[in-house]
């Protein structure tokens, strides 16, 4: 039995600017063949939902325990660093979205590899992504006037600070020494062979639907 959910914390987490990143998470599974998702980094389920509402059969995968009962799937507690990739077999997709940049950079190639040789066909991904970018938003009727707008710039000649909090991010794409160029290339020296790349905003992220090349 999980703990009550946090319904001040669901809310503040899933803000509206966040709902884009979560919906592309679902999106990029459109047209992929399997029903078998593990889902790595659930939080509070909203992308666990729609999983189970799309049919998938689900698995969670967090190195905490789960937050939510609803709806009902299988979850692994376990450290990605450490884990087996037979722990993790049987699956016909990974969904690893927002998780990996927890990680120190250097450990992350032996995760996607772990990945990897679990035997998935195929792994969607997410990280923060800060690289050179403009997003504006408007919306005007005769009642309101709403507008969202971020202009990011010159981070890659500044050097990322991780957070304090020893769980939180070590690491985003677009800061001095984390380029979409080396991101890209660690999923490939990992086996996996890109085959769509998204970006999200205003939460603002960078996917990657990969295949695995040794199957």
């Amino acid at each position: 039995m999980t703990t009550p959910i946090d319904r001040a914390d669901w809310h503040r987490y899933y803000s509206r600017k966040r709902v884009t990143q979560q919906w592309m998470q679902v999106h990029l599974l459109d047209g992929v063949a399997g029903e078998r998702v593990l889902e790595i980094g659930p939080h509070h389920g909203f992308v666990t939902a729609l999983l189970d509402n799309l049919g998938y059969q689900v698995t969670t995968l967090d190195i905490r325990a789960r937050t939510f009962d609803r709806p009902p799937c299988r979850h692994i507690q376990a450290d990605l660093i450490d884990l087996d990739p037979q722990t993790i077999a049987n699956h016909d997709v990974i969904l690893c979205c927002e998780t990996l940049e927890h990680l120190p950079w250097e450990k992350v190639v032996g995760v996607l590899t772990m990945f990897r040789r679990s035997g998935a066909p195929w792994l969607i991904t997410s990280v923060p992504y800060e690289g050179f970018q403009i997003f504006l938003q408007y919306y005007v009727n005769r009642f309101t006037f709403q507008r969202t707008s971020q202009f990011k710039k010159l981070r890659f000649l500044k050097d990322y600070t991780p957070e304090s909090d020893p769980l939180g991010h070590k690491w985003e794409v677009g800061y001095c020494g984390y380029s979409l160029k080396a991101w890209e290339t660690m999923l490939r020296a990992s086996g996996w062979a890109i085959e769509e790349r998204q970006f999200t905003a205003p939460t603002r992220s960078v996917f990657h639907r990969l295949r695995n090349m040794e199957r």
